[in-house]
């Protein structure tokens, strides 16, 4: 069986998983019912509209 030769230090170990774990911004979209930025394939805090459809009722 194949053994490592020399311990692995932290350091080495970590420069080589550093980049497995970083976290992607949200992507943001603009609402084509009143233009305010949104999260692709999510409702519109802001009028409540999804696809063109309105799904939440909201005051104005």
């Amino acid at each position: 069986m194949a053994v490592p030769k020399r311990k692995t230090s932290k350091a080495r170990r970590d420069k080589r998983r550093y980049s497995v774990w970083k976290l992607e911004l949200p992507s943001l979209v603009k609402c084509p019912q009143c233009g305010e930025y949104k999260r692709t394939h999510r409702v519109c805090g802001n009028c409540g509209y999804y696809k063109g459809k309105q799904v939440i009722k909201k005051e104005a």
